[in-house]
């Protein structure tokens, strides 16, 4: 089945959908950077960026319907920082929005299905019916604002639209959810809305993955049965002192269901700290301490043993935000590009391009791969599914 994914960056979502069995006829971004990530990868061959035509362009200045072949999926994060919790929050009223341009490609080339992701901050109060128009947007692509229409006159017909129950050329099903990346095995408890559409004419039905990991199934592992720290060669004398994690296991009624949640040491243990081993830690690449870690309030880094903190690009504030880990005797430091990649769910050979900052920056709008192979993987059996 063949896709397209747009705002690539350094391709977790793109990665994903590869896995769950798309084959991409483009693969785009503007940011040098991240293009130049996919490209050495490409020359690497590390699958399946391998086989990815890269394009580095502007999606404004990409005409869809050039395209000589029939698409199935759409995939694509538009750029967050209209929305962040951390941005500016201008919504429609900046112009980095780019879910025009997404909705656009729908438009173009109708494909069977698409899904887009964005930060959890869509989803605030405050932008209820920007999320809204979104929406509707997506549900009908071919109904476009008007010149010099403004988006809430646009919303204003689009709900007209739907409410009068008038058919369209093409419209989609759109169903939207807020997923934790830790509830799917992921070691990183990073919440972002997710957009799923299938074309009506699909007749398709479909729900969003249910979660495969908890909170409740670790803090079992960890204080009820202790294979937790078995697992992982922690005598009791070494254990951290966790009464509230204790306190709440004890009131667990009950085996819990679903797999325990992964850690961040479950991610990264296998490696060596690259500031108390930097020679050992040289042999992996990407594995470099960075100095500059500190505490203070709002940002005390990730325990070891929880699910790392949202990792962040950093554009917001002090560069890599809650990217540090706070070992198990309270001091800080920031993770490596490799220990990030890590829980991200990227492939461990491959390879970053730019300073520490910008790679973070790459890596801290990406989405989790594994997360985007179970999501997208979902789609793909659906859509293969109505093939047969």
């Amino acid at each position: 089945m063949k896709s397209v994914e747009l705002f690539v960056g350094a391709g977790g979502l793109g990665i994903g959908a590869c896995l769950a069995g798309f084959d991409p006829v483009v693969v785009m971004d503007w940011d040098k950077w991240a293009c130049d990530t996919l490209r050495e990868n490409k020359a690497n061959g590390l699958f399946p960026i391998s086989d990815w035509p890269v394009i580095q362009t502007d999606i404004r200045d990409f005409d869809f319907r050039n395209l000589e072949t029939n698409v199935d999926l759409v995939t694509g994060g538009p750029p967050c920082q209209p929305f962040s919790m951390a941005g500016r929050h201008k919504a429609n009223l900046d112009s980095r929005d780019m879910f025009p341009q997404a909705i656009r490609a729908v438009r173009e080339l109708a494909p069977c299905a698409f899904v887009f992701e964005n930060v959890k901050g869509l989803t605030r109060a405050s932008f209820s019916n920007y999320l809204e128009y979104i929406h509707l947007q997506l549900s009908f692509p071919k109904l476009k604002a008007k010149k010099n229409e403004s988006w809430l006159s646009h919303l204003a017909r689009l709900e007209d639209h739907r409410t009068s129950g008038s058919k369209s050329s093409l419209s989609y099903r759109v169903v939207k959810q807020v997923l934790n990346s830790a509830d799917y095995g992921v070691p990183q408890k990073r919440e972002r809305v997710f957009f799923v559409g299938f074309r009506s004419d699909t007749k398709i039905r479909w729900h969003f993955p249910e979660r495969t990991h908890t909170k409740e199934a670790l803090l079992w592992s960890k204080w009820r049965t202790g294979d937790y720290w078995e697992r992982h060669k922690i005598s009791k004398a070494s254990r951290p002192d966790d009464p509230s994690g204790k306190s709440r296991a004890e009131k667990i009624s009950g085996l819990p269901s679903g797999r325990a949640w992964t850690t961040v040491r479950d991610a990264i243990s296998d490696l060596p700290d690259p500031e108390k081993s930097p020679r050992a830690a040289s042999k992996f690449h990407d594995h470099r301490f960075q100095p500059g870690a500190r505490s203070y309030v709002g940002h005390t880094g990730s325990p070891y043993d929880e699910p790392a903190k949202t990792l962040k690009a950093g554009v917001h504030g002090v560069p890599g935000g809650e990217n540090m880990l706070r070992r198990d005797d309270g001091s800080v430091r920031y993770f490596s590009v490799r220990e990030s990649a890590r829980l991200q769910t990227f492939p461990d050979d491959m390879v970053f391009h730019g300073s520490w900052s910008e790679t973070m920056r790459q890596l801290g709008n990406a989405v989790p791969c594994e997360l985007s192979r179970i999501v997208v993987g979902e789609v793909h059996k659906k859509l293969l599914d109505r093939s047969r």
